[in-house]
């Protein structure tokens, strides 16, 4: 059965074209610095946004009516494994994302939720086999059922705990058995709401126990995904504990994690963080932990994860920028985390927003290629930090420097003089590049 008959498949058409359902920046075998534009960005659809997703929000219902929802959960999410090939065949697209309760419902014990899951992981891999499509990640969606309520890995509850080790367990050896290039651990519930009732080195200390049962279960089973963790500072919890990239790093330092994580970045939850996306993955970078991206963009009037489809060229080219001057994704990729607006209804729309994502970052890739192939910005940096390159500037890049050989310097009285870093001169080049590609 199609699910998306009136739907062709997507081309690249360029700039040229006035067809909506074309790429018009995206072509997925062009050139940039070396690799194509595929494997530059490993394009991955989000099973979740995509075709769970129902339209609803706190204040209404659902507004999306898809054809492949049925009266039994079963059938819905038999039909769904066949409109995500289907989607992602017609998008021309290599990758796809989900949770475990994404693709299979739960049932009334945990011994029918795993029969449940074996059905579907099933027919996953019959698609996988004759699709050549790929799971660039898995995760244990444990936050929404009641049973975690107070966490998961941090709950306060021992039986819960046993809960989310054994669901764990179980997505693990899905991942296993279908390739997973990668294994997120989402922290969704991973928090808390206030110290009168909270034991945060306990509750740190038992996250990093599960973390650690996860590798040693991981080696036991030969399965060798890059694990990734992913940050957000709140929504729902208060206080999450992996609220920002740097957060996370220092986490993974403490308990002696950080050789078997990397990051996977959102830039949502950059900007609920305080940050830019470009900012989290700087840091992610420079910490050798840079694995993943989740691609979306939050709206700055609204003060929650509002995931919406990315179409800001500027976070989209300073986004590529980051990830070309870190060397690439490496086993990641680019994840549309990211759903249409309650209003966008319609099945073409989903065709409608991941064009829009995919030639938004496609433009930002063949922007951040000028910008790095032109060294606008490299310039820019080298000239303003030139004062380490000689004198007492070369001895303290040098690790020479004392507080006795600063103060003989500073004592000579030489004159001072800063320069001005020219932000608004550099914006200006920058918007010169993006709307010349």
């Amino acid at each position: 059965m199609s699910y998306f008959q009136s739907i062709g498949n997507i081309q690249y058409e360029g700039k040229g074209s006035d067809n909506p359902l074309a790429f018009k920046h995206y072509n997925p075998s062009e050139i940039i610095m070396g690799k194509t534009m595929e494997e530059h960005m490993r394009f991955a659809v989000a099973y979740w946004h995509t075709f769970t997703g129902s339209g609803s929000d706190p204040f209404g219902e659902g507004t999306s009516s898809r054809t492949w929802d049925h009266s039994d959960a079963m059938d819905t999410a038999k039909a769904r494994v066949e409109a995500n090939f289907e989607f992602l065949d017609k998008l021309g697209l290599p990758y796809y994302c989900f949770h475990d309760r994404d693709i299979a419902p739960e049932g009334a014990t945990l011994q029918e939720t795993n029969r449940n899951l074996d059905v579907i992981v099933e027919l996953l891999e019959q698609h996988m086999r004759t699709s050549g499509k790929k799971l660039l990640w898995n995760t244990a969606n444990m936050f929404t059922n009641p049973r975690f309520v107070h966490g998961a890995g941090t709950t306060c509850n021992a039986d819960v705990y046993a809960y989310a080790g054994a669901q764990l367990k179980k997505s693990l050896e899905i991942g296993k058995r279908l390739g997973a290039e990668n294994y997120v651990f989402w922290g969704g519930r991973e928090g808390y709401e206030t110290l009168l009732n909270t034991d945060m080195a306990f509750e740190l200390d038992n996250l990093a126990r599960l973390f650690h049962m996860a590798i040693a279960y991981s080696k036991e089973i030969g399965f060798d995904a890059q694990f990734l963790i992913e940050p957000k500072p709140k929504e729902p919890s208060k206080h999450q504990y992996d609220f920002d990239a740097a957060t996370t790093i220092a986490f993974l330092q403490k308990y002696g994690l950080h050789n078997h994580f990397k990051l996977n970045l959102e830039a949502n939850h950059a900007t609920l963080a305080g940050h830019t996306f470009e900012h989290e993955i700087r840091v992610a970078a420079i910490n050798g932990m840079l694995g993943s991206l989740d691609a979306n963009q939050g709206d700055l009037l609204l003060g929650w994860d509002t995931d919406e489809f990315p179409t800001d060229l500027y976070a989209t080219t300073l986004t590529m920028y980051e990830v070309l001057k870190a060397g690439g994704l490496g086993k990641g990729g680019v994840n549309f985390d990211a759903k249409v607006r309650r209003g966008s209804f319609e099945d073409e729309d989903l065709f409608l927003a991941h064009i829009a994502g995919i030639d938004s970052y496609a433009w930002g890739l063949k922007a951040a290629a000028k910008l790095i192939e032109d060294r606008v910005l490299d310039g820019v940096v080298e000239r303003r930090y030139r004062s380490f390159n000689e004198g007492i500037g070369a001895d303290i890049a040098a690790g020479k420097a004392t507080l006795h050989t600063l103060e003989q310097y500073a004592l000579q009285n030489l004159p001072i003089r800063n320069e001005s870093g020219r932000q608004e001169r550099i914006k200006l080049i920058l918007n010169e590049v993006i709307f010349s590609v």
